[in-house]
């Protein structure tokens, strides 16, 4: 896949998602906390978009949106045309826990969502499959405790994944995992989107992480959230991190965050 063509049509079958002046607060006691103020975004099929900003700003908030997990205060999110209201397995938000059942082994894990959908005597097989995607073939009879920080976390994708997501959201899911494991996660999930096609929605504090594996990169101002702007990365896949134009890029970012001065 080459430069900004990275999500090939030919196997996208992400969905088409349009934020239109969306607002949100949050009531505390009496009054209202502002949290994104008129976000417009858009990203076609098969995009990989990541969104820095602050901590705090509402970039978490947009997801949960995104998902259907709330509903805007004010304007909406529409997935190829249609409004968002509820959550929809086609949509899977990933956070940064693995929230994995202690109980229940790795592939009792990975399949509740078929599981909740009635699916899993029909759809067993697909279990199996995820688990193969994020390398955890060997792993489906073991137990949460069992498992690294790394695994864990590869299981929770493999749980999204079963689903066959046309949106993958994910809230910083790779925060709590050590460096070289978060290094490398990050590679897996860029290679199971090239993979697999969906339109994939990033939440990260990490500048590198974002420049490393996203097409665009959406900066957000501090609370109320405001997108700043958006910088286009349409560097070849597979990247290597020491491009120098991966330097100008994060330079960019960091700029527009306002921690430049040291860089």
């Amino acid at each position: 896949m080459v430069g900004s063509t990275a999500s090939n049509p030919a196997v996208a079958d992400g969905l088409a998602v349009s934020v239109q002046g969306l607002s949100h607060s949050f009531a505390l006691g009496d009054q209202h906390l502002p949290v994104l103020d008129h976000v417009d975004l858009d990203l076609r099929p098969g995009n990989f978009v990541a969104i820095l900003g602050p901590s705090g700003c509402g970039k978490s908030t947009l997801l949960r949106l995104a998902a259907g997990l709330e509903r805007p205060a004010a304007g909406r999110i529409t997935a190829d045309g249609r409004t968002i209201n509820d959550p929809d397995p086609e949509r899977v938000l990933v956070f940064q826990d693995p929230t994995l059942y202690p109980w229940r082994t790795v592939r009792a894990n990975v399949g509740l969502g078929l599981e909740a959908r009635g699916l899993l005597r029909t759809q067993r097989h697909r279990i199996d499959e995820a688990l193969q995607l994020v390398g955890l073939e060997g792993f489906k009879e073991a137990y949460p405790h069992q498992l690294s920080g790394g695994m864990a976390q590869r299981a929770s994708l493999a749980r999204a994944l079963v689903n066959d997501p046309r949106l993958l959201l994910l809230d910083e899911p790779l925060g709590k995992l050590d460096s070289l494991t978060r290094l490398s996660m990050q590679s897996e999930l860029v290679r199971l989107w090239q993979e697999k096609g969906f339109t994939a929605l990033l939440v990260t504090h990490d500048v590198e992480e974002a420049i490393f594996m996203a097409e665009r990169i959406v900066v957000m101002s501090p609370r109320p959230a405001r997108i700043l702007d958006e910088i286009v990365n349409d560097l070849p896949y597979p990247r290597h991190r020491g491009d120098e134009r991966m330097h100008g890029l994060r330079r960019r970012a960091l700029a527009l965050l306002g921690l430049d001065a040291s860089w």
